[in-house]
């Protein structure tokens, strides 16, 4: 089967993303949605902005795939990403990962949403009472 490791517009499926990691051999699957939430830094959020160089994000997400199914064998992982603009309570990714227990599929879909957040080409930009502003980005033309 091929891995499904992807950047998406639109509503993400929570069942192509378990069917994805599903077989006969694993007795424990694992999924993590991540959601907008209405508020952030005490902030309130109306909308989240997702933009992502998706080749490279898809490329780099099967990069860190690989490194944890090495690490531990036997898991199978799949992600979805969406981008586009997303209101409060819409799934922004989906992580699954299954394994013959719950101790490596645990382990496995943490590291994977943990890798993701911080290698993969995703930028958010987040709008509420303060305006809109990027998140996790300076521009370092600006001295920033």
């Amino acid at each position: 089967m091929t891995r499904l490791l992807a950047v998406r517009e639109g509503a993400l499926s929570l069942d192509e993303c378990f069917a994805a990691v599903s077989r006969p051999e694993s007795g424990g699957v694992v999924l993590f949605i991540g959601t907008v939430r209405n508020h952030n830094q005490g902030q309130a959020v109306s909308l989240l902005e997702y933009q992502a160089y998706a080749s490279m994000a898809e490329k780099e997400l099967g990069a860190i795939a690989d490194e944890i199914e090495q690490a531990l064998p036997g898991t199978r992982l799949s992600c979805l990403h969406r981008v586009g603009s997303l209101r409060v309570g819409d799934a922004a990714v989906i992580c699954a990962a299954s394994a013959a227990h719950r101790g490596d599929a645990f382990a496995a879909c943490q590291q994977l949403i943990d890798r993701l957040k911080t290698r993969v080409p995703i930028w958010k930009r987040e709008h509420g009472d303060a305006g809109p502003h990027w998140l996790g980005w300076q521009d370092v033309r600006a001295g920033g």
